[in-house]
């Protein structure tokens, strides 16, 4: 598995409750540039239309050998998923307001691969209370480090 890009920041933004991994469907010169690690989802969400699943404001950026055929670079595109995933998961962003946020874009077996992941959003007391929990464990780590 080879790790193309990844968003750090849903972790410190969002409470993660489960994550999934989908294929995404690409054109030609989409996967070249993937492959080439020119991708990035730090704006990236996703959502389902239809039953059927979207990422959106993923950035690709065009491949630089490409010619008139080269892809446009945030345009949406389809995520491969189960159905019945899909209506679970519809179901779940409808009644208790939960978010698609997409965490990691990797290589497996050859084929581009995606995880999203079902989010809650953290208030700003949440983040401050994870940011005092690390601080103090820092802190102790700290304190042990010189009595060992």
């Amino acid at each position: 598995m080879k790790l193309l890009a990844s968003n750090k920041k849903v972790s410190h933004d969002y409470f993660i409750i489960n994550t999934f991994e989908c294929g995404i469907v690409l054109k030609g010169t989409e996967i070249k540039s993937v492959r080439l690690g020119k991708v990035q989802i730090g704006d990236a969400y996703a959502r389902i239309k239809n039953f059927e699943l979207f990422v959106l404001n993923m950035n690709i950026s065009k491949y630089d050998y490409g010619n008139i055929f080269n892809h446009e670079e945030t345009r949406e595109r389809k995520l491969l998923m189960g159905k019945t995933d899909i209506i679970r998961l519809s179901l779940k962003l409808k009644t208790e307001g939960h978010t698609l946020i997409p965490t990691k874009v990797y290589l497996k077996d050859g084929f581009c691969k995606i995880e999203i992941a079902l989010c809650k959003g953290k208030k700003l007391y949440d983040k401050r209370e994870v940011e005092k929990e690390k601080d103090t464990l820092r802190r102790l780590d700290k304190v042990m480090k010189d009595y060992v």
